[in-house]
């Protein structure tokens, strides 16, 4: 008796890691799961690319003003992601992805404050087709703050604060929302078929569209125009933190276009992902080149700023469709992006529209080309329907933009003095310079 006893004890530990694997494996993920599962996780991923962005825009506008305006700069760039990220979630996101609330179908989203799914999802039943709103939410984030960073460096140097940061305010809650809500929320562009697979119109272009309209109701900076016409250039304070803040840009467009394929539950995906970040680089890579070589031959020597604009163009180009085109397709298109640029800068100066750091040529001008050169990759895109889509998004943020500037401009006032525009934004603003020991006195 006690033999058997001793051995029924035996089995039944022998048996016990066998019960713990069995109760593991009911806690397997379904394949629904698993899909839920890793694209959640690569919205997360893909956002912390984007988000490094944020510091992109910040070194490549601190390189590019002078040295006695690189704190507003900063100031400003840390300002700006901060608040497209509370109002974004306050209203910017609900009204640009409304599902089924539209306060106007197909032309404005809902009004409401995002709300995440509860801890460990308890009670929850989640979309498994998809990924967790906490994910979708923190990867479009990065997408409106972007929008806003374009905004940034091309009034720098004589903008007032806080005009500015009330502008982001406006441009975040609702000028990009509203507008992106027409196409990636379902609103009256998509169901028109226009196409851009990540945002060379619906983020850059908008961006590029609030801030030439920005320029031109601020005017451009003291010194930079003179009377007889000429251009008097006005040279960056640092081309090695603007070249860091390049390459940190087009390591975050990674994410940013690669996330764009919103989906990693399937080898397809996972294979278009891949496509996507090789078509993006190339792109770049190409803009890059083609500025290289144009300024050689049209000023006889290479120009940094415009070859590092010449890579960000091309990154722009390439944004609108990724996915479809060839390697060779996105080097031209990149290519031709790079080009743009190099023509574009001395075209606005002619006008006398001052971009400190080249933000209109390359997010409005490539973003244009971009979304048109859609059509020559993806057989579904209509040419008509792209141009119809980049002039309803430009009206829009030409008009909104406009009103947003012209009331903050007569309630508070938009531009310092002249005395401050001088002495610098740093002290005249803020009493804080970013290299005091190079300042006199």
């Amino acid at each position: 008796m006690t033999s058997t006893k001793t051995i029924a004890t035996a089995a039944a530990l022998v048996a016990l890691p066998s019960l713990g694997l069995a109760q593991e494996a009911d806690v397997t993920p379904t394949n629904a799961e698993l899909g839920f599962i890793l694209t959640t996780f690569m919205f997360i991923v893909m956002g912390v690319l984007v988000f490094w962005m944020a510091a992109g825009f910040a070194m490549l506008e601190a390189g590019l003003v002078r040295s006695k305006n690189v704190t507003m700069q900063l100031t400003k760039n840390m300002a700006l992601f901060s608040l497209a990220a509370v109002f974004y979630f306050v209203i910017g996101y609900n009204l640009m992805y409304p599902g089924d609330g539209w306060a106007i179908p197909g032309m404005l989203g809902a009004f409401s404050v995002v709300s995440l799914e509860p801890v460990g999802l308890s009670g929850a039943e989640p979309d498994l087709t998809y990924a967790s709103v906490g994910s979708d939410f923190f990867f479009q984030l990065m997408f409106c703050a972007a929008t806003a960073s374009i905004v940034s460096g091309a009034l720098a140097e004589r903008i007032k604060l806080w005009p500015f940061l009330i502008f982001v305010v406006i441009l975040t809650a609702l000028i990009y929302p509203i507008q992106a809500s027409w196409k990636w929320g379902g609103g009256f562009l998509d169901n028109a078929g226009f196409l851009d697979f990540a945002g060379s119109t619906v983020v850059h272009s908008v961006g590029g569209w609030a801030a030439l309209t920005g320029a031109l109701i601020l005017g451009p900076r003291i010194g930079k125009y003179g009377k007889d016409g000429r251009v008097i250039p006005i040279p960056g304070s640092n081309l090695a933190l603007a070249t860091l803040g390049t390459f940190i840009l087009w390591m975050g467009w990674f994410g940013f276009n690669g996330g764009s394929q919103l989906y990693m539950d399937t080898a397809g995906n996972v294979a278009d992902i891949s496509r996507i970040l090789v078509n993006t680089n190339a792109a770049a890579a190409a803009g890059a080149v083609a500025a290289l070589i144009l300024t050689q031959l049209l000023y006889k020597k290479p120009d940094l700023t415009m070859i590092l604009n010449g890579a960000l163009a091309g990154l722009v180009s390439i944004t609108a469709e990724p996915l479809t085109p060839t390697l060779l397709s996105s080097t031209f298109i990149g290519a031709v992006g790079g080009v743009i640029v190099v023509f574009a800068v001395p075209f606005l100066d002619r006008l006398r529209i001052d971009d400190v750091v080249g933000a209109i040529p390359v997010h409005l001008f490539a973003g244009i080309w971009g979304t048109i050169a859609v059509v020559f990759t993806n057989p579904d895109a209509s040419l008509i329907t792209q141009i119809y889509a980049i002039l309803v998004v430009g009206v829009f943020v030409v008009v909104t933009s406009a009103v947003a500037w012209l009331i903050l401009r007569a309630a508070l006032g938009i531009r310092v003095g002249e005395e401050e525009e001088i002495n610098g934004l740093d002290m005249a603003e803020l009493g804080m310079e970013a290299y005091p020991e190079f300042s006199k006195g």
